[in-house]
C-alpha cells in the first residue's frame, strides 16, 4: 500500500528512461512538425521535468489544439464518475509523439480505393468481402506421418511405484 501521494507518486517505472536511452534528449525530438489537428500519443520523457503531464495522461492519445514555441496543447478524453470529459492539457514537445493509430485505417482506405478504381476501369463491381477486414482464420489441418521420418511414436508411461528402502 503506498504511503506517499505526491504528484509523481507511483511513477518509478512509468517515467524511467528505456535501457541505454538515458542522457541527453535527441535533437530530432524538438524538430518534429506538429500541427493543430494532429493525433498524438502522450509518452512522458523522464529526462525532461518541465512541461511533464500527470501520470494519468501517460500512454493516452489526444488531438493537438494549440502549438506554441516549446509545447503543444492536447485535448484528451478522461473518464470521470461515469462520464467522459474533454481535458485540455499543455505539454512540452518532448512528451508527445505523432500517433500511428490511424495508419492502418488510412492504408486500408487507400487499398480499397485502388481496388474500386481498377474494377471501374474493367467495368465490374468489387466484391464487398474484399473491402472488409477478415479476422485471422484457423490454419488448415494436416496429417503427421511418423513412418516417413523413421521414428515411430514412443508411448511414455509412469514408472510403477517402487519402494526404495
Amino acid at each position: 500500500m503506498p504511503h506517499s501521494f505526491g504528484y509523481r507518486a507511483r511513477t518509478r517505472d512509468m517515467f524511467a528512461r528505456p535501457f541505454r536511452q538515458s542522457g541527453l534528449i535527441a535533437l530530432g525530438v524538438y524538430t518534429k512538425p506538429l500541427k493543430v489537428g494532429d493525433i498524438v500519443d502522450i509518452k512522458v520523457n523522464g529526462a525532461c521535468h518541465k512541461g511533464m503531464p500527470h501520470r494519468f495522461y501517460h500512454g493516452r492519445t489526444g488531438v493537438v489544439f494549440n502549438v506554441s514555441r516549446r509545447g503543444v496543447g492536447v485535448e484528451v478524453n478522461k473518464l470521470v464518475r461515469g462520464r467522459i470529459l474533454k481535458k485540455a492539457i499543455n505539454v512540452r514537445v518532448e512528451h508527445v509523439k505523432l500517433s500511428n493509430s490511424k495508419k492502418g485505417f488510412l492504408d486500408r482506405v487507400e487499398k480499397n480505393e485502388a481496388l474500386k478504381r481498377a474494377a471501374k476501369k474493367a467495368g465490374k463491381t468489387v466484391d464487398k468481402s474484399l473491402l472488409k477486414r477478415i479476422p485471422a482464420q484457423p490454419r488448415p489441418g494436416y496429417v503427421v506421418k511418423a513412418n516417413e521420418s523413421g521414428n515411430l511414436p514412443v508411448v511414455i508411461t509412469a514408472k510403477p511405484f517402487d519402494e526404495m528402502l
